[in-house]
């Protein structure tokens, strides 16, 4: 069982509810359909009732199981913004997030998504990722401990035999372009929280550099170090070390012979974090297209709640693995917050 299948069979039947503000796109009436149709989620769709119909109508797709939040109803809004008003992680008060629910669906979505009306909100193809992040920060509000948003992936990478099969996750290769050492730090503690919830895994996470355990002196391997014993002190429960280069961090040949402290990480990471932007970008792109991986996400993370941004190009296939994946992280937010 590959990890999309995995997360489909962990996605069905689950209740999540999701909202996708987008309504009266194409791919995101087909996918609302297919999630439906394959119970991975409660979908509602936040706009124009007559306008979601019509676009609905016009693509030939069944809306029968399917709710449709009216961002129209003025009365309803009102008393989602009096209720969003009144919770202990609100930002904007009742006026301004009324003002901007009655503008745009995806601030509606995320308003009753902020009074648990819905579990994940989902946007990104009439929004930017700058967009949906601001309103995610603005709305929804960061997790505890979390400084900055940042985004996983997972790679798929055929041959690996790494401490998870072919599977590596990563972060973050989509967000910050130069995170300093605390959000280094935040960005580790978020990626080892989210693929546990995802895929079950006991994080071993490697902070990335061109120095392996003191091996290199420069301000850059002084960032890595810093994030590593910063992540260290606020989560102590979680395997987070460094600083590493990569294959000190998957191999544990190397990392027998380069690193020089115990560590539980080295040679068995599961989960990278690169230092920064330049080293994110070229590191996935370099394992796409000369291991031929497949890397799934990048999935947005550091809310409160789960906040989905996808791509303008995914193919609704895409879409609907990328539903799946945040059912199930908001499926584990759940059942942590009930424990």
């Amino acid at each position: 069982m590959d990890v999309l299948e995995s997360v489909f069979a962990r996605a069905e039947g689950s209740g999540i509810r999701v909202c996708f503000p987008e309504a009266t796109e194409e791919k995101i009436l087909l996918a609302s359909r297919e999630v439906t149709d394959k119970h991975y989620a409660v979908v509602s769709l936040a706009g124009d009732p007559a306008a979601i119909k019509a676009a609905a109508a016009q693509y030939n797709v069944d809306l029968t199981g399917i709710d449709i939040i009216d961002t129209t109803d003025e009365e309803a809004l009102e008393k989602a913004a009096e209720l969003y008003a009144g919770t202990t992680t609100t930002m904007l008060s009742k006026k301004a997030v009324l003002r901007r629910a009655k503008a745009d669906p995806m601030y509606a979505g995320l308003m009753y998504q902020a009074i648990g009306d819905v579990d994940v909100c989902f946007a990104g193809l009439t929004h930017t990722t700058g967009e949906v992040i601001l309103g995610g920060q603005m709305v929804i509000g960061l997790a505890d401990g979390v400084s900055v948003v940042s985004s996983v992936g997972i790679f798929n990478i055929p041959g690996y035999e790494g401490s998870e099969g072919q599977l590596l996750a990563f972060g973050d290769s989509a967000v910050n372009t130069n995170p300093s050492d605390e959000d280094l730090a935040s960005i580790a503690i978020s990626c080892c929280d989210t693929i546990r919830a995802l895929l079950g895994w006991e994080p071993r996470c490697a902070m990335l550099s061109f120095s392996t355990d003191g091996s290199m002196e420069h301000s850059m391997v002084d960032k890595v170090r810093s994030a590593t014993k910063i992540a260290n002190e606020l989560r102590p429960d979680l395997l987070i070390d460094g600083e590493f280069q990569f294959d000190s961090a998957v191999s544990p040949r190397v990392a027998a012979k380069k690193v020089r402290h115990d560590s539980k990480v080295a040679g068995r990471a599961n989960i990278v974090i690169w230092p920064d932007l330049n080293a994110g970008n070229i590191g996935v792109k370099l394992v796409q297209y000369l291991a031929r991986a497949d890397a799934y996400g990048p999935m947005l993370q550091g809310f409160r709640k789960i906040v989905c941004d996808c791509s303008r190009g995914a193919p609704v296939s895409e879409l609907v693995g990328n539903v799946a994946m945040s059912v199930v992280r908001a499926k584990e937010l759940k059942t942590l917050k009930e424990e």
